[in-house]
């Protein structure tokens, strides 16, 4: 990309399409299109083709999608695959018939299967089941990845994918019904810190492993292979290191220094046992991720509160 090139970042509003406009910015990009919901709802197929053929976009960051944790996705899976399915089409379709020079496809980690050997290697994909909390998500996940995949076997274009693990950070979402376990812990911590609540309940045995990457991380990790890697296969992003829910929530606990007790609901889903990325192929490319989640959090945590006492 040229510092002046036309780059389209879809999903700029959300935490990880906001952190790759601030990488863009940091690196010198000048020439960054971004459009709010109300300005070009992407699941429109007409108004995505019109954007499209007016703007003459060189670039494409694919980074909007609906998103949610595991009770959001329990309780609508059909509006996961829709909304995710047609919007993701929609662009990359008119990102093709637009000569687009390259576009990059932002998958998830969930895409794997339930019991894939870890750390997941990324030809691990559609080896076997899905995890069924959010399967639908993942099926359109799947589809996004697949169609860049036959476009470039096709049509030789130049669209890759890459399959972040579990993000946090700036300008997350802390709703209390539709965020990730991470945010949403923060919150809880947070509140029955306030509301001086003895004890903070999370879903299942806190046994899970998770690995988290901070999302400006996930950002920089973005434009650079954006510039550096070209090629059909999927690249996952992340730590290559994992936490247990319960040693998170423990983290969580003292950045906020909240005095209380967490305590387990067994009777809950825990979810995917275990969710680790196999990095080599990102490492091998040249990136390492930066921020130590300690850290990540501290920083996440005070853009909480900055968000909270708006």
């Amino acid at each position: 990309m040229e510092r002046n090139s036309k780059i389209f970042v879809a999903g700029h509003r959300g935490m990880v399409g906001s952190a790759i406009v601030r990488a863009l910015e940091s690196q010198g990009y000048t020439n960054i299109i971004t459009r709010t919901r109300s300005e070009l709802d992407l699941r429109r197929q007409a108004q995505v083709e019109e954007f499209f053929e007016k703007e003459k976009i060189e670039y494409v960051f694919l980074a909007a999608a609906k998103v949610g944790g595991i009770m959001a996705n329990s309780q609508f899976p059909a509006d996961f695959m829709y909304d995710n399915m047609i919007l993701e089409m929609n662009v990359i379709k008119s990102a093709y018939e637009n000569h687009v020079k390259k576009l990059m496809f932002l998958g998830s980690s969930c895409i794997y299967p339930r019991m894939a050997p870890q750390p997941m290697k990324e030809e691990c994909l559609l080896t076997s089941k899905l995890e069924e909390t959010n399967e639908a998500y993942a099926l359109a996940k799947i589809s996004g990845l697949k169609y860049c995949e036959y476009l470039n076997k096709q049509y030789k274009t130049d669209f890759i994918s890459v399959m972040p693990t579990n993000l946090y950070g700036i300008n997350d979402n802390y709703h209390p019904e539709n965020s990730h376990v991470l945010p949403a812990l923060i919150q809880r911590i947070h509140l029955a810190k306030i509301n001086d609540e003895p004890t903070v309940t999370i879903w299942g045995s806190g046994k899970p492993l998770r690995e988290f990457l901070y999302a400006d991380d996930l950002a920089d990790a973005c434009v650079y292979l954006m510039n550096h890697y070209f090629g059909n296969e999927t690249v996952n992003i992340g730590t290559g290191k994992e936490i247990s829910i319960a040693k998170l929530a423990e983290i969580i606990k003292e950045i906020v220094d909240y005095q209380g007790e967490i305590v387990y609901d067994t009777s809950k889903p825990d979810g995917t046992p275990r969710k680790l990325l196999d990095v080599s192929k990102l490492e091998g490319l040249g990136w390492k991720y930066k921020t130590k989640i300690r850290d990540g959090i501290q920083l996440a945590y005070e853009d909480y509160l900055t968000l909270s006492s708006k």
